[in-house]
């Protein structure tokens, strides 16, 4: 499993999200001090009833929570946009 797919995993496990987008961007960070370990950078979009009534950072650190240690082993950097369905 690639990390997209495993990120995209756990996140649709934790939030059941109406919209999820996963992007690898660690090409773009080619030689960069945090590519050197491996780990990678991504862009999450997800939309999910599950951050109804949380305010922005509460939102993020569900995310990270739901990413647990991957943040350690896969993810040097985490671009998220985390919302709640329009109303």
């Amino acid at each position: 499993m690639t990390r997209v797919e495993r990120i995209r995993a756990a996140l649709e496990v934790a939030f059941a999200p109406q919209l999820l987008e996963v992007e690898d961007d660690s090409h773009r960070h080619a030689g960069h001090a945090g590519a050197r370990d491996g780990r990678g950078h991504f862009n999450v979009l997800i939309v999910s009833e599950a951050f109804a009534g949380m305010p922005p950072l509460a939102r993020h650190r569900a995310v990270y929570a739901a990413l647990g240690t991957m943040m350690e082993t896969d993810i040097h950097a985490l671009s998220i946009r985390a919302e709640a369905p329009a109303a």
